[in-house]
């Protein structure tokens, strides 16, 4: 993982046992446009990273917190996104979707413009949104964010799962 992955995930590792480098095992990231769709692509980048890292029976878990993350990213970080917009009339502004693998956890970060703190509030069942927090939090083993520092602007909202100890 670069300086830059490392720097803006700081806060991950509080609280969590020290990770020793040797127990690393992988990193990927990649660049989502701004629109709704985007969601479909991290979809599928998750589980080809997960695939690759011999972790398929993760995915449904994984993949249903990644899309609840980027939905989040850009229903409420990003201006000018709409499910209407079409091809091309996206904003400039990205949202950057982090998976880290270490021997005993993963951990998906979204990185998105906004200084504003994610807000989990109480789900309403009878409504179409406003549950996407409230699913982060009943699949990971711990979930929460951070502002960026430095010359990166914007924050970071990550997602924890702990990986059964017989890998």
């Amino acid at each position: 993982m670069g300086t830059e992955g490392s720097t803006m995930l700081e806060p991950v590792w509080r609280g969590l046992p020290p990770i020793d480098a040797p127990g690393v095992s992988g990193s990927a990231s990649c660049s989502l446009p701004a629109r709704f769709d985007a969601v479909k692509g991290a979809r599928r980048f998750t589980g080809a990273t997960l695939e690759q890292w011999e972790l398929p029976e993760l995915f449904d878990e994984v993949a249903l917190v990644v899309s609840e993350l980027v939905t989040n990213a850009l229903r409420h970080a990003v201006p000018g996104v709409r499910p209407d917009s079409p091809p091309g009339a996206e904003p400039e502004t990205q949202v950057r979707l982090h998976l880290m693998r270490w021997h005993s956890r993963l951990v998906c970060a979204v990185r998105d413009p906004s200084e504003k703190s994610p807000v989990a509030g109480a789900a309403d069942l009878s409504e179409e949104s406003g549950r996407g927090l409230c699913l982060v939090e009943s699949f990971t083993d711990d979930w929460g964010w951070h502002r960026l520092a430095g010359t990166l602007r914007g924050k970071v909202v990550w997602a924890l799962f702990l990986l059964p100890r017989t890998r």
